[in-house]
């Protein structure tokens, strides 16, 4: 039998390049174990943490500083600072102003108590966070029709069919959702204001 070479080395098996391969391969597992456990990791830290407790500085109608950490509220998505909607004659107001302003009012020098659930990926602690009489102010800011609910876990869907039903905030008119907004505005800046 004549001359057929094949491309195993010279004592046959595997190629020659079997440790760089082995490498790839267990680095490639490393790679893709390290990005699929992160958020489960930084989910479980942020649990792990005491309720985060103090007066609360309000950047936008889901996000404020409490404690020195920006806390974004888990679950939903109210209008960005700079966001406009419909009224029902078809007016634009400013509804991300109004929602800071919602925020704002409710919390009025009150306590807060947030209680971390994950870190999301601009390292903003994600929270549930409620006032010292327990009320859950998530849930308010979206059965109030200042937010909308996000999330997979559809955790204030009935809030939400609740504001929608009585036409409060946001759906007493049209509204782009926030995510949309965001967007369709890249080039907008990135900055919060305290003030509405």
């Amino acid at each position: 039998m004549g001359g057929y070479q094949h491309s195993y080395g010279a004592r046959g098996g595997w190629p020659s390049r079997r440790p760089a391969f082995l490498l790839a391969l267990a680095l490639a597992f490393l790679v893709g174990f390290y990005a699929l456990s992160r958020p489960r990791l930084e989910r479980a830290l942020a649990e792990r943490q005491d309720a985060l407790v103090g007066q609360a500085w309000i950047v936008d109608g889901d996000s404020l500083r409490l404690a020195g950490l920006s806390i974004r509220l888990d679950g939903i998505d109210a209008p960005e600072w700079d966001q406009t909607c419909l009224d029902a004659g078809g007016r634009t107001w400013r509804c991300g102003r109004a929602a800071s302003r919602a925020l704002r009012e409710r919390i009025r020098g009150q306590t807060v108590s947030c209680r971390p659930r994950a870190l999301d990926r601009y390292g903003r602690t994600i929270a549930v966070c409620a006032l010292a009489d327990g009320s859950d102010l998530n849930a308010w800011m979206v059965r109030e029709g200042w937010a909308i609910a996000s999330g997979f876990g559809g955790t204030y869907a009935a809030e939400q069919a609740e504001a929608k039903a009585a036409k409060r905030g946001i759906w007493d008119g049209t509204f782009i959702s926030p995510a949309t907004w965001r967007h369709q505005k890249p080039d907008r800046p990135h900055h919060h204001r305290p003030w509405g």
